[in-house]
């Protein structure tokens, strides 16, 4: 029990110490406004990810009715395009996660007598690499959707070809 009172008090100890919290906001604001960035980020992605969705839908709604089989054409490019916008979504948000863990093991560092550094390092790269991707796919997707109609067009029907190759063989 006096060891439990002990450890106790020693966490009290250090975590009394105004100067060691405001360490602890100061290394966590790198990270809090990366954070930021990437919710700004995922707010434009999901944005983008919502319209090729609803346009989609429009399409196959349109295909379903028997109207535009031109617009119906373009359904393999816009499904790839979403599909970039849905990964990069996917590993911003998984970025996002990751700064909230880094920022939480900053605050614990703090309290806890083992050296964590690493920890921290590896999930700022691992960070890093995550936002790395999501952006060069959110590039992806953005020059797709810079294609004039007749190269998304063409684009679909190669996606189609390609597709149907795979099947045969």
């Amino acid at each position: 029990m006096f060891e439990t009172l002990s450890l106790t008090g020693e966490l009290i100890e250090r975590t009394s110490s105004t100067i060691r919290v405001q360490e602890m906001v100061q290394l966590s604001l790198a990270p809090v406004f990366l954070l930021a960035g990437i919710g700004a980020m995922l707010n434009v992605m999901n944005l983008r990810l919502t319209w090729l969705f609803d346009r989609i839908e429009f399409i196959e709604r349109r295909e379903e009715e028997g109207l535009d089989e031109r617009e119906s054409e373009e359904l393999p490019a816009l499904r790839q395009r979403q599909r970039f916008a849905q990964m990069a979504v996917n590993l911003s948000t998984s970025a996002a996660l990751t700064i909230c863990i880094v920022i939480a093991i900053l605050f614990i560092s703090a309290f806890v007598e083992p050296r964590i550094g690493t920890v921290v390092a590896f999930l700022w790269i691992a960070t890093m690499f995550q936002l790395s991707v999501a952006l060069a796919l959110f590039f992806r997707e953005t020059s797709l959707a810079s294609a004039s109609v007749r190269e998304r067009r063409k684009r679909s029907r190669e996606l189609v070809a390609r597709q149907s190759d795979s099947q045969n063989r």
